[in-house]
């Protein structure tokens, strides 16, 4: 009998079906079962992949693009511009990335080693500075095609199609509890609407930065803290936001707008709860004590940073720091008493590597870059 060939004719060929793993070791006291979903293996290490082929894919289909003579313009933090590069590269696309200057410095390398262009624009000009560029090159790139995934329907429209069923499969159906971060909403609202749809009483949680927490109502705050905190409406289907106080470095989340992409109907209501380390008045503090125990439970800032480095000392996962942000969501979930023997889902959006540069690494790289030959 002869054998069938399994080699991928492309490399867009091996985006998709990441593997889950239990978390076994970061897990003291929990009582789900926490399963992550890697999408750290994608071929370009991260979930960006997944809507850089859709969005390329279906703008030929429609005829819109064409390899060779478009030039594909994209804003992003990083990650997107990435999933991008290396597909363009595959399809003969020229490709112009545009993202703010503190994006990290692997993230800036990576998409120029796929052959991209790439501007940088002032992070004191927010997202809408990035908008502009993007329509500034537009203006002066003939042929110029802007992909848009924040307002690009393929981008949930991949997840609806793929990770949504990996997760339903990959968990046999099983998994009761959805946590994903919050950039374009594509992943979120793609993924949990296939599994709403497949059972109804399934949790959709995603992840905020307070800074950006625009679901609540809220504009971007000026702050050089970072505080997560959950929220939660008890009675409702809910939307887990982990916040976080002060300009984030929590690259690829919390654009400070509501993309047009996002289904906040899956949201149902948000409560916000934020906490500052600073409150000086005893009954002020002893008032959000009982209102933290009643909604919520808080997630600081180096919590999220020592779950990622957990990760990767204790699963041997290494991953960033919004997914050390979704783990510990997670486990703060998996350790709640109505949670009890549930499966919780965690979606880790990307490779450790490409953080290397940022503040998660900041103690090893010191280390590394100091160590002398004996």
């Amino acid at each position: 009998m002869e054998e069938k060939c399994v080699i991928a004719k492309d490399v867009t060929e091996l985006i998709g079906n990441t593997p889950m793993v239990y978390l076994n070791n970061v897990v003291d006291g929990c009582v789900a079962r926490i399963a992550a979903k890697l999408e750290t293996m994608e071929p370009c290490s991260s979930v960006k992949d997944r809507i850089g082929y859709s969005m390329i894919n279906d703008a030929e289909e429609k005829g819109l693009i064409t390899p060779g003579k478009t030039v594909l313009i994209e804003p992003t933090s990083g990650n997107t511009g990435i999933g991008l590069a290396f597909i363009a590269a595959a399809k003969g696309y020229k490709l112009i990335i545009v993202m703010p200057s503190y994006v990290t410095l692997e993230r800036k390398m990576v998409v120029l080693a796929f052959g991209a262009e790439l501007y940088l624009t002032d992070p004191a000009k927010g997202i809408q500075g990035i908008f502009d560029k993007t329509d500034e090159i537009l203006q002066n790139t003939p042929n110029g095609y802007i992909l848009n995934q924040f307002e690009n329907p393929s981008n949930p429209k991949i997840h609806y199609e793929t990770t949504g069923p990996e997760i339903w499969k990959g968990t046999g159906g099983k998994v009761d509890i959805l946590v994903a971060g919050i950039g374009t909403g594509g992943t979120i609202t793609g993924a949990g609407h296939f599994l709403k749809e497949k059972n109804p009483v399934i949790k959709v949680c995603g992840i905020e930065p307070t800074e950006s927490a625009v679901l609540n109502g809220g504009k971007p705050v000026p702050s050089r803290r970072l505080v997560f905190s959950i929220t939660d409406n008890v009675d409702m289907d809910m939307l887990l936001v982990i916040h976080i106080k002060g300009p984030h470095k929590i690259q690829g989340i919390g654009a400070g707008i509501i993309p047009k992409v996002l289904d906040t109907k899956l949201l149902d209501e948000v409560i916000q709860v934020s906490y500052e380390n600073n409150i000086a008045d005893k009954k002020m503090r002893l008032l959000f004590s009982a209102l933290l125990v009643c909604i919520s439970t808080l997630i600081s800032s180096e919590e999220a940073i020592e779950t990622a480095k957990l990760l990767a000392l204790k699963e041997g996962l290494l991953v960033g720091i919004s997914s050390g942000a979704a783990a510990a969501a997670a486990i703060k979930l998996a350790k709640r008493p109505e949670n009890a023997g549930k499966l919780i889902t965690v979606i880790f959006p990307s490779f450790g590597e490409r953080y290397l540069s940022s503040v998660l690494f900041d103690s090893i790289r010191n280390e590394a870059e100091n160590m002398k030959f004996d």
